[in-house]
C-alpha cells in the first residue's frame, strides 16, 4: 500500500511526458502561429514554454534555482521542437530517476516543495498545455481523459477560484455546459475559452 508519504509521481509524470511529447511531435510547420486557448502562447511559443519547464525541472532536481530559466525558450528551428523536448526530458528524468531527489526541497518560481509535489504540479502543467496544443491543432481526440481528471482535482485543491488573483496563473472560472468533457472542464476551470 502507498501511502501519502510514499508515493512515487514519475510514473504518472512519464504519462503527462508521453502524452505532451506525442502533441509537440505532431505539430507541423503551418501550426506553428495557430493561437492556443493559454492567451500568452502561441503554438511555437507554448512550445518554447515545455521546453522550459523541462529544463527548470532539471535544474531544481540537482539543486539549481529555476529563476535563471527563461519562462520561454526560444532560438529552436521550426523543425526541432520535437528533437528539443526529447532531449529536454531525457534530462529530467535522468535527474529525478535519483529516489533521494523526491524527499528533498526544490525552490520554484512560485513555491519551496518537496520533489515529489514539484513533478506531481507539473504532471498536471504538462497535461493542462498538452490541451492547449491540441486543441490549437485540432487534436483533441488524443488526448488522456485520466490524466485531465487528477489534473482537475489537483488545481481545485491548491488553486480554488476564490483564492486567485489577477497576477496568478490562472484567469476567473469559465462557463461550459453540464456534459463538457473532462478536459474541457479542466480548461474551464483553469480560464481558458474552449
Amino acid at each position: 500500500m502507498t501511502t501519502e508519504l510514499t508515493r512515487d509521481p514519475r510514473p504518472i509524470f512519464a504519462r503527462a511526458l508521453d502524452q505532451a511529447e506525442k502533441q509537440v511531435a505532431a505539430v507541423s510547420h503551418d501550426e506553428l502561429s495557430n493561437r492556443t486557448p493559454c492567451a500568452d502562447y502561441d503554438v511555437r511559443a507554448l512550445l518554447g514554454h515545455l521546453v522550459s519547464v523541462l529544463h527548470k525541472l532539471a535544474r531544481v532536481g540537482t539543486g539549481g534555482d529555476a529563476r535563471g530559466v527563461p519562462d520561454v525558450i526560444d532560438g529552436i528551428a521550426d523543425d526541432g521542437w520535437a528533437s528539443a523536448f526529447t532531449r529536454a526530458r531525457s534530462e529530467v528524468e535522468r535527474v529525478w530517476a535519483d529516489d533521494e531527489r523526491l524527499d528533498r526541497m526544490v525552490e520554484l518560481p512560485w513555491a519551496t516543495l518537496p520533489g515529489r509535489d514539484a513533478l506531481e504540479a507539473y504532471t498536471h502543467e504538462f497535461t493542462a498545455h498538452s490541451w492547449d496544443l491540441a486543441h490549437a491543432t485540432r487534436r483533441l481526440a488524443e488526448l488522456d481523459p485520466d490524466l485531465a481528471a487528477q489534473a482537475l482535482e489537483a488545481f481545485s485543491k491548491f488553486a480554488p477560484p476564490e483564492e486567485r488573483t489577477e497576477q496568478g496563473p490562472f484567469g476567473p472560472v469559465v462557463p461550459m455546459p453540464d456534459d463538457a468533457d473532462v478536459y474541457t472542464r479542466l480548461a474551464a476551470y483553469l480560464g481558458r475559452r474552449p
